[in-house]
């Protein structure tokens, strides 16, 4: 079963359920994957359905933290209940040991020599771990190691 399925197949059971926040969740995750196939004009594989599922937990995340910076507890608990649906879909991130072993692997893979080579580490990382990596933590890292040469 594709991603996509899952998702509408949780949406009927959420719906028999009852379960209005999951649901509202679910159905706001099909209208983003629906929009971006109608703006594309094409049918999404499972890597592109990962990567609205990502945008979207990215938005959240960002709305968390300015939430809590304003004060507003109440609306963050309902970003991070979202956040945790939507996480849901998604496949577990990488340890901080794998990520490291994944970028060494990374920089002797593409040669890359300093900081001009990032580019490179970073498309073979995300083509190597795609949703798996926490691509922020993943650069931090990637620009403190090339520093280093």
């Amino acid at each position: 079963m594709s991603l996509s399925e899952r998702i509408n197949a949780d949406v009927k059971d959420a719906m028999r359920a009852r379960d209005k926040q999951r649901l509202g969740v679910l159905r706001m995750v099909t209208a983003a994957i629906k929009q971006r196939e109608v703006d594309e004009r094409t049918t999404l594989d499972e890597p592109a359905v990962m990567a609205v599922l990502e945008k979207m937990l990215k938005q959240r995340r960002e709305s968390v933290s300015q939430y809590v910076k304003g004060g507003r507890d109440d609306l963050a608990a309902v970003e991070r209940a979202e956040i945790d649906i939507i996480s849901g879909y998604l496949p577990e991130k990488l340890s901080p040991e794998e990520t490291a072993a994944l970028i060494e692997n990374a920089i002797s893979q593409t040669g890359a020599e300093g900081p001009r080579d990032m580019g490179k580490v970073m498309a073979w990382l995300k083509q190597a771990a795609g949703a798996q990596l926490d691509m922020g933590a993943a650069s931090s890292a990637v620009k403190a190691r090339l520093g280093q040469n």
